[in-house]
């Protein structure tokens, strides 16, 4: 057999147009990802995160006029009555931490577990309130929901967001190029989200000692972030091919992960940027760890229902794709067996 002779157009060197098209394109693209990954990180500050505090009216109005002008508009404050109040408010996530002045003087509440860095910004904030009191150099500051012994800055499961959405990535990628049929690709989406959660929650709760509480309700916090990415992917290849895994791709690693929050604190990200993180999968996803990991659950009704609203659109887009192929397939075993039908 005859190998065919290349064709002379694709033997000639490419036109230096095109060189500089592609030099043109390669550049936008490294200043869209720099753009997405250090954009949120560079402009994070302190911008109204939630916070209360306990004590007299007097008292309160007082360290609340203090906090504003140590970090203008810094803290969206919740004022309560005493300290069971407020470490009520702390464990249930409704508040990041809180200022306690109910005995007197001024006593700091943390939750590490729900951000290393606000906690690191409430213990600057003592420093200040000691010495606005006249008092020790440092208010004493109280950490009620600490993070892990083995992990105490948290840094695995700010180093889990970007393993959890290139799973979702990767299961989309292998199961659209190796598995035929979209009932068999969203099987396989959804089986490996339970065992990659297992396997991902063993790593960060067993071995890195990053995750406390439940095993298993941290795998389905998982499990649930990974089958709402891939799920979303999956169909949108199903709709639109190529562009579809292309548009899902760069919303979920390009905007969702930087924008996530996970390594800090939504409230931290710059202007509405925490606000759209918490509506894509990573950004829920890791809400919904910590609470599963360190809350007992709470606080996690908004990140479960933007993941299963995810899922449910991408299973809905899995569905819609998965007829018209059907009647293609019909249609094309019908022509095939027209043709193989003798002519009378």
């Amino acid at each position: 057999m005859d190998t065919p002779a290349p064709r002379v157009a694709d033997t000639l060197p490419s036109t230096w147009p095109t060189v500089a098209r592609t030099v043109v394109l390669l550049t936008a693209l490294i200043s869209v990802l720099l753009t997405a990954f250090a954009w949120p990180s560079v402009r994070s500050h302190v911008h109204d995160v939630p916070i209360a505090v306990a004590g007299p009216p007097a008292a309160v109005k007082r360290v609340s006029a203090a906090l504003d002008q140590r970090l203008p508009g810094g803290f969206a404050i919740t004022e309560v009555a005493d300290t069971t109040a407020a470490e009520r408010l702390i464990r249930d996530r409704e508040v990041y931490g809180a200022v306690d002045v109910s005995s007197g003087a001024p006593q700091v509440i943390t939750a590490s577990a729900a951000g290393a860095a606000v906690a690191q910004t409430l213990q600057g904030v003592a420093v200040g309130l000691g010495q606005g009191q006249g008092l020790s150099k440092t208010s004493p500051v109280r950490d009620i929901v600490a993070l892990p012994a083995d992990d105490p800055r948290g840094a695995g499961l700010a180093a889990g967001a970007l393993p959890l959405v290139m799973g979702g990535l990767l299961a989309a990628l292998l199961l659209t190029r190796l598995v035929r049929g979209i009932a068999r690709q969203v099987a396989g989406a959804l089986t490996f989200a339970i065992t990659g959660g297992l396997a991902v929650a063993a790593i960060l709760q067993f071995w890195l000692g990053s995750l406390d509480d439940s095993y298993l309700v941290n795998t389905g916090a998982i499990a649930l972030a990974i089958a709402a990415t891939s799920l979303t992917i999956i169909g949108l290849e199903s709709q639109l091919g190529y562009a579809g895994f292309g548009l899902g791709a760069a919303t979920m690693m390009l905007i969702g992960n930087p924008l996530s929050g996970t390594s800090t604190a939504p409230e931290m990200l710059p202007g509405w940027s925490g606000t759209l993180g918490q509506l894509l999968p990573p950004g829920a996803g890791g809400q919904l760890l910590r609470s599963t990991a360190f809350f007992d659950g709470h606080g996690s009704t908004h990140s479960v229902l933007v993941l299963m609203t995810w899922l449910g659109f991408g299973v809905a887009l899995c569905l819609a794709g998965g007829r018209p192929r059907r009647e293609r397939r019909l249609a094309a075993g019908s022509a095939e067996n027209a043709a193989a039908q003798p002519s009378s």
